[in-house]
């Protein structure tokens, strides 16, 4: 028996739930607002095509985001109720939140009251704490991947690059370089392997700080300047935060992880354990199917740089714009491929041009020439993949040593032509995700 049947004017979903209007549509699903037939309660629905899980190498962060959701049952976590399947399609069925993102909230208001920021960070704080108690590492905490229900009360969703204690290497560390940059940890972009529990709780840091202050702590055009600002955990707190509020927010800052304030310690402090003067925030006036919270698969390249001004990603190859610049030339292009598919071609790239290459982890390659040419010695570039979505990565290109005329050459005749088909493209269902000019 088919799982979706057909009725007079609905759809129902193994006999359970009435498949209701569509809500939105992605690359990767679509999500229709649907009914609980026992018990009439409204859920959300995403429907995933398997052919095309399969063909961009997600089936396994599918299956790991599925075991995730299924072991942080939180009153302040996106709850996924099941989970069933037919021959061709994989169906989701989540919580219905209405309230939209926090980060829409902080958009309008420019910044929260200490009071109302102080309440969503410690119901962000008890779904985390949930979360590494289970052995979870959410990885891409921010604003956009918290929601608000219609009584106004915070869910994390979005849990596509989160990871598992089984995850860890012999060394006890998460070694996957992966979030969204203005957010990230220190020791996340310093590639020498981080605990995810401290990772999270930098993050979480971030967004008290953007609660409070409206905008990033670590802000800046070049996204390598915002890098080393976050390294050195270079950072002022506005004039209009209140004592306790700096003191926590530097505990939470703290760029060496293992001086950084934890969960148990948090807790205890003043600022936290306030209770919040203010009443819970009132739902929406009005609400229409529109205005439905739909994640993940309708994510596109606006949401990916999100608050991060320096995570440029235009224009699609940068050569042109770098001459005018007279800066050094490099790419840099957002794909929904794999690490792995992505190091792959430019290996047979590099073989086609008869270069050597010389695998550095899973996410980054070294593509060395075997004679001198010109003035600078051997070619040699450079080639990184970051994770910056469950779907989506950013690829980054340079020349690491070796004659500029000659990479010039490759980048435009040979890496160029090789890589437009996996470079991200705008489609019909999702006409924004081109890369930002």
């Amino acid at each position: 028996m088919a799982v979706v049947a057909a009725t007079e004017e609905k759809k129902v979903l193994h006999g359970k739930y009435e498949l209701g209007r569509l809500l939105g549509h992605g690359t990767f699903a679509k999500v229709y607002h649907a009914r609980n037939i026992e018990t009439g309660k409204s859920v959300a629905v995403k429907v995933v095509g398997k052919e095309k899980v399969i063909k961009v190498g997600m089936t396994e962060q599918v299956k790991r985001e599925i075991s995730v959701m299924k072991m942080v049952t939180h009153p302040n976590i996106v709850e996924l109720h099941e989970v069933m399947a037919s021959k061709t399609k994989i169906y989701f069925v989540m919580d219905l939140v209405r309230g939209g993102e926090l980060f829409s909230k902080i958009a309008r208001a420019g910044r929260l009251k200490e009071d109302a920021a102080r309440r969503y960070f410690q119901q962000l704080i008890s779904a985390v704490d949930l979360c590494h108690s289970r052995g979870v590492y959410h990885r891409d905490l921010k604003p956009e991947n918290l929601l608000l229900d219609d009584d106004g009360n915070l869910k994390v969703a979005d849990f596509g690059l989160s990871a598992l204690t089984e995850h860890l290497r012999p060394d006890g560390l998460l070694h996957t370089t992966c979030g969204t940059p203005a957010y990230v940890a220190p020791e996340v972009i310093g590639k020498r392997g981080y605990d995810g529990a401290k990772a999270d709780i930098w993050s979480c840091g971030v967004v008290l700080f953007v609660l409070l202050a409206g905008f990033l702590p670590f802000q800046d055009d070049n996204i390598v300047n915002m890098y080393k600002k976050i390294h050195r955990g270079d950072f002022k707190c506005p004039s209009w935060f209140s004592s306790d509020a700096r003191r926590l927010i530097t505990r939470l800052l703290d760029p060496n992880p293992n001086t950084r304030i934890t969960i148990a310690k948090l807790a205890e402090s003043p600022w936290f354990k306030k209770l919040s003067l203010t009443p819970p925030p009132p739902p929406p006036i009005t609400i229409n199917e529109e205005e439905v919270w739909v994640k993940e698969e309708s994510m596109n390249a606006f949401h990916i740089i999100s608050l991060s001004e320096g995570f440029d990603l235009s224009p699609l190859f940068e050569e042109e714009s770098r001459r005018k610049r007279g800066e050094e030339m490099g790419l840099r292009f957002a794909t929904g491929r794999p690490a792995s598919s992505v190091i792959s071609r430019l290996e047979e790239v590099a073989k086609a041009a008869r270069l050597s290459v010389r695998r550095s982890g899973e996410s980054r390659v070294r593509i060395e020439g075997d004679k001198v040419v010109g003035r600078r010695g051997r070619i040699s570039i450079a080639a990184e993949v970051f994770a910056v979505t469950a779907s989506v990565s950013v690829v980054e290109v340079r020349r690491d040593g070796g004659d500029a005329v000659e990479y010039d050459r490759f980048c435009s005749q040979e890496l160029r032509p090789a890589l437009k088909d996996i470079v991200w493209a705008s489609t019909a269902a999702d006409s924004q995700t081109t890369t930002v000019a």
